[in-house]
């Protein structure tokens, strides 16, 4: 199935425009991505690309889906899901990179950060003369 496709531009007219045609943003970004990340779209919420909660969603509502990826494999994908379950539903072309590159409006989330490892422990004086 196909899925209808948004440019930046025409995605940044809709979020300018009134509340009520105002779309649903959603990031489907796989885990990692969406972990390590502080950035996503004004408003988005997040969908589980691999078990996406629609009980939240309005099918009487547009909804835009973005990724990472510039190829858009994970939000067509998702997209198309969602179009098969009644949705409204569009694709954001270039994703979360396109619109940042563009130096669009963007929220910041927290995001997983590593662990610091502990610092090595200091060698004994026996194991240094043997």
């Amino acid at each position: 199935m196909a899925v209808a496709r948004l440019t930046k531009d025409e995605l940044k007219l809709k979020l300018d425009g009134a509340d009520a045609g105002r779309p649903v943003i959603a990031d489907v970004r796989l885990k990692y991505a969406w972990d390590h990340s502080t950035l996503k779209l004004p408003g988005a919420i997040r969908l589980d690309p691999k078990n996406p909660q629609l009980s939240s969603l309005a099918k009487d509502r547009d909804l835009v889906v973005y990724d990472s990826d510039p190829d858009d494999i994970t939000s067509v994908r998702v997209a198309a899901d969602l179009a098969h379950a009644g949705y409204r539903v569009a694709v954001l072309k270039g994703g979360l990179p396109e619109w940042v590159a563009a130096n669009l409006p963007t929220d910041t989330k927290d995001a997983v950060r590593a662990p610091v490892p502990p610092a090595p422990e200091p060698a004994s004086p026996v194991a240094a003369k043997a």
